[in-house]
């Protein structure tokens, strides 16, 4: 049997944060907590998970720990005590990991169009491949905040490059960094022992692990997929609305 196929697997979601742009007058829910045509937006992404047993499934929390976790009792948590960037929220999850050995798939509880298929060929193409660390990209010709990804001219990854830190020509890639990720437990560990906060927002960027990786010699593969608004992430009121308006057109209301 293929180890690779046959290794467990865990996921880690991101829903610690606040949402300060989507605070409204008497709303101060948590943001996965925001509803969507009368659902959370966690209840979206945990649904397209369902291929993945509940008990196998870390959701990290920080602003309203106790809403999000009434809501979810099947579902393991991690506490991210301060909010201090996506790679600091992986890390306190991977501290209720710590003997786990085998794969990591890490996405973000405000995307709520991510399909499961999305999810399950993300799987998939990094046991297939030979990489220990397996991107979600998509191509987009829209105008979105997101990392572009940076490849060598043989095509393999070098980088993932911030919007606000893209040189002209950098904005100008249209392949994009969806947030979602699989890594080997192991190398994921190692990388995240290695991250540093000295930028702009003093946050540790989990942005930052596949460059690390790739700098010790780590294949770091990438699964391109035609993701359309799946890769919408919910930090506006009128991303909520885009969203809502896709899952209505999708049949999920």
């Amino acid at each position: 049997m293929d180890t690779r196929i046959s290794k467990p697997i865990k996921v880690i979601v991101l829903a610690a944060g606040m949402g300060k742009r989507m605070r409204t007058e008497g709303n101060d829910l948590p943001k996965v907590m925001r509803e969507a045509n009368g659902r959370p937006l966690l209840a979206y992404v945990l649904d397209a998970l369902d291929f993945i047993p509940p008990g196998d499934i870390v959701v990290v929390v920080g602003y309203g720990r106790d809403i999000v976790t009434r809501a979810f009792p099947a579902y393991s948590s991690a506490v991210q005590e301060r909010q201090m960037g996506t790679g600091h929220a992986v890390q306190s999850a991977m501290e209720t990991l710590a003997d786990y050995e085998g794969d990591v798939l890490v996405c973000c509880g405000d995307m709520p169009l991510i399909k499961r298929e999305t999810y399950k060929a993300l799987v998939e193409r990094h046991r297939s491949g030979d990489g220990q660390c397996t991107l979600l990209t998509g191509p987009s010709s829209d105008k979105l905040p997101y990392g572009r990804i940076i490849r060598g001219d043989d095509g393999e990854f070098l980088d993932i490059r911030e919007d606000r830190d893209c040189f002209a020509e950098e904005l100008l890639i249209t392949e994009l960094n969806s947030g979602v990720y699989v890594f080997d437990a192991g190398q994921l560990r190692w990388a995240l022992g290695r991250l540093r906060s000295d930028n702009s927002q003093g946050e540790y960027y989990l942005t930052d692990v596949p460059k690390i990786l790739a700098s010790r010699g780590v294949r770091v593969d990438v699964c391109l997929r035609e993701l359309g608004n799946e890769i919408v992430g919910v930090n506006t009121p009128e991303q909520l609305a885009e969203v809502e308006a896709a899952l209505t057109a999708a049949g999920n209301s």
